[in-house]
């Protein structure tokens, strides 16, 4: 049986606690990890996102792709095999901004 991969997608700009925090949810629970990075250029370089991502989970259960395009929309059909989960942070990691790293 193949393995299962939990996937997180976003613009990653810049990688932060926040982001390690939400994808160790899975990583934590012994699922590997599929991280898709939307090549968006805005702050850093999307060569630069990627290279950040396998840093910080190097060695891990983790797979970093780029997305051929940007995308506008996650979309599904029912009973598609897989689970949408929304995993809620604590406050001091929900109040993480990227923005406000990106303008400091």
């Amino acid at each position: 049986m193949t393995k299962r991969y939990a996937s997180f997608i976003g613009r990653w700009q810049p990688p932060h606690p926040g982001h390690e925090w939400l994808i160790r949810q899975q990583l934590d629970n012994g699922v590997p990890c599929l991280i898709l990075v939307r090549p968006t250029d805005e702050y850093l370089e999307t060569a630069e996102v990627v290279t950040r991502l396998e840093a910080l989970f190097e060695g891990e259960d983790v797979v970093v792709a780029v997305l051929p395009v940007d995308i506008g929309s996650v979309n599904y059909g029912r009973g598609v095999g897989y689970e949408i989960i929304e995993h809620v942070p604590p406050e001091e990691i929900a109040a993480i901004s990227a923005t406000n790293i990106r303008n400091s």
